[in-house]
């Protein structure tokens, strides 16, 4: 099981070496920009790591490329993210 403080640093250093489709995304939704919303980018959900989160509307976004095709790891967490939607 992966422990929370192993979440948290793995979140900082993704934070720190974003993919450029991860900069092009946090540019677009920094600051409030879309709608007045607040994200966080790389949070710590459950036991997986969001991209990209604001809390006050439920919403997960994950710009999931061309390495992520067929992942049962995904899969999983696209399962999780949507039981823990559907409980809220």
């Amino acid at each position: 099981m992966v422990m929370k403080s192993d979440l948290t640093d793995s979140a900082r250093k993704m934070r720190k070496l974003p993919t450029e489709a991860e900069r092009i995304m946090w540019g677009l939704l920094r600051n409030q920009q879309l709608g007045g919303m607040t994200f966080r980018r790389q949070t710590p959900i459950g036991p997986y790591i969001a991209d990209f989160v604001c809390f006050d509307a439920r919403l997960i976004i994950e710009g999931d490329g061309g390495q992520h095709a067929d992942s049962a790891r995904d899969s999983r967490r696209d399962a999780c993210s949507d039981h823990r939607a559907s409980r809220s």
